[in-house]
């Protein structure tokens, strides 16, 4: 697989709306929940509207170190699994208060992917996140596996939020 390849792979998995996210629970568990994402229109972070209820995001407000895995769908038409494309972005959950200078371009960002969202954004106990991207493990199927930089990461996620 080309880069171009893997680049418009990426671009296609980006197009998603969900994730599996990966956190570490205060006892050391591994934890992994699905969430709705955005992408920060610079590409630099991957974008989360969350409830502080929700076990996951309890554990990356005490841990922030998280990856998110975004995997090709399964069909009848794939004989092995292990050919799907997926990556998995590793990164640091931030939270953003209202007051942040990044907040409304973030919150703006999110709300295009999901307008229903709204209403949520007005609850006391939702948190918008954003997961600053370190780097990626790309898979393309069988035998294709590379790691992207945060500069190669930031570059194709920026392409895919527009």
């Amino acid at each position: 697989m080309t880069n171009q390849d893997s680049a418009t792979v990426i671009h296609r998995l980006c197009q998603q709306r969900h994730a599996a996210l990966a956190t570490v629970a205060t006892d050391g568990a591994p934890h992994v929940g699905m969430v709705a994402f955005a992408i920060a229109p610079d590409g630099s972070a991957l974008l989360l509207h969350l409830s502080t209820l929700a076990a996951h995001t309890r554990h990356l407000l005490a841990e922030p170190r998280v990856s998110l895995l975004l995997s090709e769908p399964d069909h009848p038409d794939v004989d092995d699994v292990q050919t799907l494309a997926r990556l998995t972005i590793y990164g640091q959950a931030q939270p953003l208060p209202p007051d942040d200078a990044l907040y409304a371009d973030c919150r703006s960002a999110y709300l295009r992917r999901f307008a229903a969202a709204e209403m949520r954004f007005g609850f006391a106990d939702f948190v918008l996140v954003r997961v600053v991207v370190d780097q990626a493990r790309f898979v393309g199927g069988f035998a294709q596996a590379r790691t992207l930089t945060q500069a190669q990461l930031i570059d194709l996620l920026a392409q895919s939020a527009h």
